[in-house]
């Protein structure tokens, strides 16, 4: 291999010893507290100004995703390879969470009479065990040498 070939793919994908899976998780709910604090906000702010509160899940939840993608991808994860595929990736688990946390919030908000915003908080933590386990298996996987 050629020093160039090496350094190319050093610098593709960050060391595999350089982050423990411990420290990974801790800065991926560091991040989703951002994310969630945006998606809280944003879905507060749209339903006290009557927006439906399913289009307004939806909104928040699509900003926090972006927002937690970049955060992870250059500060946690330390990926700048394949960052429309991995896009994708997160996306699409964001989704998968968004579809987890409606079902939720129809179930707490109109068969068992919750507060919208109390409701939206406590499914937060669920959809974020979910997405970390998805996101950490599919979208941040290292490659195995």
């Amino acid at each position: 291999m050629t020093e160039d070939r090496i350094t190319e793919q050093a610098s593709a994908e960050p060391d595999a010893k350089a982050s423990s899976p411990m420290g990974e998780l801790i800065r991926y709910c560091l991040i989703g507290v951002t994310g969630a604090s945006l998606d809280a906000v944003l879905f507060w702010l749209m339903t006290r100004a009557g927006v439906y509160y399913q289009i307004a899940n939806f909104i928040s939840v699509t900003c926090g995703i972006v927002n937690n993608f970049f955060l992870n991808a250059f500060f946690n994860f330390k990926t700048k390879n394949r960052l429309l595929r991995r896009f994708c990736s997160f996306y699409a688990i964001g989704m998968l969470g968004w579809g987890v946390s409606a079902l939720l919030l129809w179930l707490f908000i109109e068969k068992w009479e919750f507060q919208p915003l109390t409701s939206k908080l406590a499914i937060i933590f669920i959809v974020t065990a979910l997405q970390f386990t998805l996101n950490k298996t599919f979208t941040f996987a290292r490659k195995r040498s």
